[in-house]
């Protein structure tokens, strides 16, 4: 959809501007307690917000607009005012309010404060305007220049050397992902003559519809790979889960906004993804696979950060499977959920730590019975049915909100096998089955309201294909035999089945171990193979014991 050119788009600008400022105050103040750095952090974050809201209001009165182009050959620097980067515009403002107000705390006596919060700036700077660039050439840009300030955070402290490790495959997956993201651009403006987005999306929907091309479709293919490798999908996710050396501000900014490059590009470009066969495919397949792999290896960590780590993973795969199930506007929810939760949980984790070691958090598990299994199954699909009738849920038509469902009703059932178990609290059940029901009915009220409002963005829902309901139906299947089999083990935690599944899936599956060796990972200085093999020492010795206490 072509938008109307309108100047005042140009005021998006403002909220970058002021992080750029701070980043350039930084330079002439690098140290400790820089009071002009802290000020200038301070005003970034407050005028991040009432920016956002006055782009709010003029988006309200003016409607979708685009900027003038600054450019040559259909190709620069243009901006786009639409729902979509309204939304994540507005909530990166939002978040780096917050990221900021904490960092200025938590790194308070560094030596070293004023270029961390320059840095942490300037990232938040170009994470803005990529949401909002409206040409390739803008969008391509500022992805390549996110990664690379992200990386001058992550090697923060310099003299860490399992930093630089982490750093040093981030950056080789990052650039696999900008070569893909650039090859698809190319082909793009190839096939159309075009940077700007909206004669893009144009083009593909009326020219190449009734006419598909193969170039569209690879384009579409490189796209959604370009995604994967941006979200830390498996099994070039090892990166993600040890980039814990960083100051937390970092990992809060990464995990709740950087990661999301990957979804919101599939989102930005659903109309191209649409009109591809097997780009959803793509998608459905890694994101679900890394979904249900991250979600098994969160439940073996016990390092609370690394556990996080999976968590964002096994996210990121859900946002890019339900892309690939053509549910943008879930997608598009379930990436503003899980920023600000990934942000509250990393800046509180030190709270979750003593709340562990106080032995406030610690829970007791019930393996359910056969009955309980079956009664739990049979509610669930109940649950699911009602809902489905009570939204008006058509099986052809909205057949990817059937199976989300699906995915949904899976938790669900856990949940009432686990609860009908507890037979030393009863009446624990009708309250979890309430608010199973309140949940699930929440979520599917937001996303008809989310798919309100993107639904000028997005394509229609289109019939499935015979490949994407095999496909669903296989992830289906093998999250029903993993929650099962989770339910079934739990009254044995200390089985030496479980416990060798559990460390295997403590270590991702080894597809870390595999990549270190490719990308030379392994070959640091003597210093870092020392402090490395004694950390590993230390863990194998334990590793065992802690298991165990864990599962239990």
């Amino acid at each position: 959809m072509n938008l109307t050119s309108n100047p005042l788009t140009f005021l998006m600008l403002l909220a970058p501007a002021g992080y750029a400022l701070t980043a350039v105050i930084s330079w002439f103040q690098p140290g400790i307690r820089p009071r002009a750095t802290r000020m200038a952090s301070k005003f970034s974050a407050g005028f991040g917000i009432l920016a956002s809201l006055g782009i709010t209001i003029l988006f309200i009165s003016k409607g979708s607009m685009e900027s003038p182009l600054w450019g040559f050959a259909e190709l620069g620097f243009s901006l786009r005012l639409d729902i979509l980067s309204l939304i994540i515009y507005s909530m990166i403002s939002l978040l780096g309010y917050i990221i900021l107000h904490f960092s200025i705390n938590y790194l308070d006596g560094d030596s070293r404060q004023g270029v961390f919060l320059g840095r942490l700036a300037a990232t938040l700077a170009t994470v803005q305007i990529l949401v909002i660039a409206g040409n390739l050439a803008l969008l391509g840009f500022t992805w390549v220049l996110t990664s690379i300030f992200l990386h001058r955070l992550l090697v923060f402290y310099p003299e860490r050397p399992l930093a630089k490790i982490a750093a040093r495959k981030k950056f080789i997956v990052a650039r696999m992902s900008d070569i893909t993201l650039f090859f698809a651009f190319g082909l793009l403006y190839f096939l159309t003559g075009t940077g700007n987005l909206g004669s893009i999306f144009s083009h593909v929907t009326t020219e190449y519809a009734q006419n598909p091309s193969v170039l569209i479709e690879l384009a579409a293919c490189l796209l959604a790979l370009a995604a994967i490798l941006k979200s830390a999908q498996f099994p070039t996710h090892g990166w993600l889960i040890e980039v814990m050396e960083t100051p937390t501000p970092v990992s809060a900014l990464l995990h709740a906004g950087l990661l999301n490059s990957g979804p919101f590009l599939i989102i930005r470009m659903a109309q191209i993804m649409e009109g591809s066969t097997y780009a959803p495919l793509i998608l459905l397949g890694i994101g679900g696979l890394t979904a249900i792999i991250a979600t098994i290896a969160y439940l073996t960590q016990t390092s609370i950060k690394t556990a996080l780590g999976y968590s964002s993973v096994g996210h990121m795969g859900f946002s890019l499977m339900m892309s690939g199930l053509g549910l943008y506007s879930a997608a598009l929810l379930h990436l503003v959920s899980h920023s600000f939760y990934k942000a509250h949980a990393f800046l509180s984790s030190g709270t979750a730590v003593e709340g562990i070691q106080k032995g406030k958090m610690q829970s007791k598990k019930y393996s359910p019975k056969p009955w309980q299994l079956g009664l739990g199954f049979i509610l669930s699909l109940a649950l699911l049915g009602g809902i489905g009738f009570a939204f008006g849920i058509d099986p052809k038509q909205d057949w990817g909100l059937l199976f989300l469902g699906g995915i949904m009703i899976l938790g669900v059932f856990q949940l009432l096998s686990s609860a009908l178990a507890n037979s030393q609290n009863p009446s624990i059940f009708p309250l979890v089955a309430a608010l199973s029901a309140g949940l699930v009915s929440i979520f599917f009220v937001l996303e008809s309201f989310t798919h309100q409002l993107i639904v000028s963005q997005i394509p229609a829902f289109a019939e499935p294909s015979s490949g994407r309901i095999t496909l669903a139906s296989g992830i289906i299947l093998i999250s029903g035999l993993v929650v099962l089999g989770q339910l079934l083990t739990l009254s044995k935690p200390n089985s030496p089945v479980r416990l060798a599944w559990a460390i295997h899936f403590r270590n991702g599956l080894y597809a870390n171990a595999i990549f270190d060796r490719i990308v030379g990972g392994l070959r640091v200085p003597k210093s870092a193979n020392l402090l490395k093999n004694e950390s590993k020492w230390s863990e194998n010795e334990s590793k065992m014991k802690s298991l165990e206490d864990f599962l239990a």
